[in-house]
């Protein structure tokens, strides 16, 4: 049931009343030839004088001959972001990898299913999703704000190519990313050995766990790359991976890494390789002991993570190129390895004296710097 109050300051305005308690602004008028009805705005949104405002607005236009109602029922083809995150979310989810359905879902859940509330898709301007990106950059945190924004970029995206919004309007273009936080962190030779020497101190205790660390350590694995390592993915001295970061790829395993591997139970019927019979699950968190081996160690901050920072950076700081630092981690691009090839101040002291010796050398002998060359054979002239 609804009840319009209409004014007498301008004739085809009003107020429709619902039972709910919801209120809205309206304006009727005669458009080719017939009285239609055109909604202005929620009365909790807008006040009296801007729904008044655009009521002129549209009984102007009817006077001249538009149809204020035909447009604006062609302009709610569009869909409310409401409903069009719905069909993206049907479409386009199933092509994603499990993992990276876990994580967009929670994102979604948390971030984006009440984003734009009561807008419609071709509403969504740039200043709305700033708005929005600050404030899950300032409650969720830069990192949740940066992945956020790249899911909603992908769904402007996909709404242009299916023709929901014009080529080129994606709110989410200009749209500054947050800086991450950069991680230069690598352990040294030396710390490499403090940590051999506990690891071989609780694999006793912690066989399971142990081995997994090793093989983060001589791989530069992923830490879900072996947690959820399967037997059938082991072959020889390789790792088929069917399910990485970036999709299916190969390990290459070291000797040492191919030992520790072929030295674990095998049970029958387990298709998981890190396998506890005693929860019956794999031994996915491997934190709670890595916290404790690297507090032995005296690597106090040293996250597992950086065990994969730590193999690219040996590998850069032995010459390895980054074509094949980048296939030995996985990544499908070699602008992603240029970000774990760092060298540590040893190696860069190294090159630097290296160089300098070959100068001063080259400045010593018969070709110095200090003597005249063919471009200064005349003596020199002064003021």
């Amino acid at each position: 049931m609804r009840k319009t109050c209409w004014t007498r300051e301008l004739p085809g305005f009003g107020t429709r009343h619902y039972a709910s308690g919801r209120k809205v602004y309206i304006v009727q008028a005669r458009m080719e030839g017939r009285t239609r009805t055109v909604t202005i705005g929620n009365a909790k949104v807008l006040s009296r004088a801007q729904a008044m405002d655009v009521a002129r607005r549209v009984l102007i236009r009817a006077q001249t001959g538009d149809n204020p109602a035909e447009e604006r029922k062609r302009l709610r083809k569009v869909p409310s972001y409401r409903d069009f995150l719905k069909t993206y979310w049907e479409r386009v989810s199933p092509k994603w990898k499990p993992s990276t359905l876990y994580t967009h879902r929670y994102y979604k859940r948390k971030y984006l299913d009440r984003a734009f509330e009561g807008l419609f898709l071709d509403e969504i301007e740039e200043r709305h999703v700033q708005e929005w990106f600050n404030r899950i950059t300032n409650t969720g945190g830069p990192g949740a704000a940066n992945r956020c924004g790249e899911i909603l970029r992908a769904m402007f995206n996909k709404a242009e190519q299916w023709g929901v919004r014009p080529e080129g309007s994606n709110p989410c273009l200009y749209i500054r990313k947050n800086k991450g936080r950069k991680c230069e962190r690598f352990l040294s030779d030396q710390e490499f050995k403090r940590i051999g020497e506990v690891l071989d101190r609780h694999r006793k205790a912690f066989p399971l766990h142990c081995a997994a660390i090793s093989l983060l350590i001589l791989t530069g694995c992923r830490k879900s790359e072996i947690t959820c390592l399967q037997w059938s993915e082991v072959r020889g001295r390789r790792l088929l991976l069917t399910d990485s970061k970036t999709g299916p790829r190969t390990v290459w395993l070291a000797e040492a890494a191919a030992t520790i591997l072929h030295a674990l139970p095998r049970r029958e019927k387990q298709r998981y390789v890190f396998w506890n019979p005693a929860t019956q699950r794999p031994i996915t968190d491997i934190g709670n002991l890595w916290s404790k081996l690297r507090d032995e160690a005296g690597l106090p901050g040293v996250r597992i993570h950086d065990l994969r920072h730590s193999f690219a950076s040996h590998a850069a700081a032995h010459s390895e190129t980054l074509p094949m630092i980048g296939k030995l981690l996985g990544h499908a691009d070699v602008r992603t390895t240029t970000r774990y090839a760092h060298l540590d101040d040893g190696h860069v002291i190294e090159a630097a004296q290296r160089i300098g010796d070959q100068i001063e050398q080259n400045m010593s002998g018969s070709y110095s710097l200090n003597r005249n060359t063919k471009y200064d054979s005349r003596p020199l002239l002064h003021d």
